[in-house]
């Protein structure tokens, strides 16, 4: 499992220089079931950008500075039943 996981973030990480990520920190809330990341140091966003599924895009201007996943454990595991 720990092969698996560390396969999918170095399949990750270059989507993440293409989008400019200068710090990437995680967050998860447990007891909400929430992820949060951050493209940046965590900042203020000035917009939100909502995407179907619980995805929300935080923006500073036109620049994404972070995204929030909302139901993650069901969105880890409907990916998981498609791969």
């Amino acid at each position: 499992m720990a092969a698996t996981v560390v396969k999918e973030i170095f399949e990750a990480l270059p989507h993440l220089r293409k989008i400019g990520a200068e710090h990437l920190c995680f967050d998860f809330d447990k007891e909400a079931d929430v992820l949060y990341v951050s493209l940046e140091r965590p900042q203020h966003a000035t917009d939100t950008d909502i995407l179907e599924d619980g995805v929300f895009l935080r923006l500073r201007g036109k620049k994404m500075v972070g995204m929030t996943i909302t139901n993650f454990s069901k969105w880890l595991g409907a990916k998981k039943r498609r791969t």
